[in-house]
């Protein structure tokens, strides 16, 4: 594909309406864009070292071209960033810098800093104006969107937490030219989901243009970000406290969570690949249930298999504990209403659906076959 321009998605809240700005080189006017927003001239940005190495010094030129000076504060990367401990060394940096009611927090990095830094704008003084600059994939195409935010607790993932939505997202993918490859892969986890539960068309282009996209070409980024946000942004708009069909986002993550939660939150499995593992299972899942047909798991895993993607339990190395241990982790979802487990299922490509109304036996069964794979 060539060369494409800047695109822009409005998210539109009554009160809370903002926009996505998607294309390379936004980070250099990251200033122009979110002057408008402030009445001082000063900005906190939350990010990781990871990410403040490769492109801080950018985002404070980009800044200082529209008069805006920073302060930051880096802190380690990782999952294990998203607890108590970082979210309050967070909120009390924030506090030492002043930071007001009027001001702007900038979340600068994947999902795990949009998630905390989200989540610390919300409680700091009842509430302070935050602008999402996601750097991965996975934090463009879902977690910079919508305004779910929170950390982890011991007891399961994104347990505590509060929806937020940001002032503005800017998502400039010339920043994922710095992935490694398998998180800019796992990523792709996410933006596989968006076919699957609500766009067969949207799949059978990735299937075309996936490796397109793997190879960093940016009309196919801006393509694929674009319409992800599209989609999200139109089920956030209907349901934006996940009472009815903000649920669907969650295809894959109820396996998903129980998978991450089992490998310790590690390297061992990244989030977007529990993603598209938990795709595939529910597809699976579909399939067994007779919702689908027999063939769809397996263009799923096909797909997965052609991109260089994890796609079954026996892509995750190390240990995994039994089926019954799983279905176990699976309960302790935040998805979980009245005690019983509600899955995302589909009847087919593109057409995804919320039930309560899956025999646990089903699951164990699914489970069972997918350890046994690994053997």
């Amino acid at each position: 594909m060539t060369a494409a321009p800047h695109s822009l998605v409005r998210v539109d809240l009554p009160g809370r309406a903002y926009d996505i700005e998607i294309g390379p080189g936004l980070l250099g006017h990251a200033g122009a864009r979110i002057a408008p927003l402030m009445r001082n001239r000063r900005v906190a940005v939350v990010t990781d070292s990871t990410v403040a190495a490769l492109h801080l010094d950018r985002l404070r030129a980009g800044l200082a071209a529209a008069g805006l000076s920073m302060e930051a504060l880096e802190l380690p990367p990782g999952e294990a960033t998203k607890g108590w401990p970082q979210f309050s060394r967070t909120v009390e940096w924030l506090l030492a810098e002043k930071v007001e009611r009027n001001d702007v927090v900038i979340a600068f990095g994947g999902g795990v800093i949009g998630d905390l830094v989200g989540f610390a704008a919300s409680v700091l003084r009842r509430g302070v104006r935050f602008v999402q600059i996601p750097t991965t994939l996975l934090a463009q195409v879902d977690s910079s969107v919508g305004g779910k935010t929170g950390i982890n607790a011991p007891q399961g993932k994104n347990l505590i937490g509060a929806f937020h939505q940001p002032a503005l997202v800017l998502a400039d993918t010339a920043l994922l030219s710095t992935l490694p490859r398998r998180d800019l892969l796992a990523g792709y986890g996410e933006v596989v989901k968006y076919g699957l539960l609500g766009d067969a068309d949207f799949f059978d282009w990735l299937e075309v243009n996936g490796p397109a996209l793997a190879g960093g070409d940016q009309a196919a980024l801006i393509h694929a970000v674009t319409r992800s946000c599209q989609m999200k942004a139109e089920i956030v708009m209907r349901d934006e406290t996940e009472q009815g069909d903000r649920a669907l986002l969650n295809l894959g993550h109820t396996f998903c969570h129980a998978l991450e939660a089992a490998t310790g939150y590690s390297d061992r499995l990244l989030h977007g690949e529990g993603v598209a593992i938990g795709c595939a299972l529910a597809f699976e899942t579909s399939a067994r249930l007779g919702l689908s047909s027999q063939e769809e798991p397996g263009r799923v895993r096909a797909h997965l298999h052609a991109m260089g993607m994890r796609k079954d339990l026996s892509d995750i190395p190390g240990d995994l504990p039994d089926a019954g241990a799983l279905l176990a982790l699976m309960a302790q979802d935040k998805k979980v209403l009245d005690g019983k487990l509600r899955f995302v299922l589909a009847r087919g490509i593109g057409a995804a659906f919320l039930t309560s109304e899956v025999p646990r036996a089903v699951v164990m069964d699914v489970l069972t076959q997918a350890l046994a794979r690994r053997s």
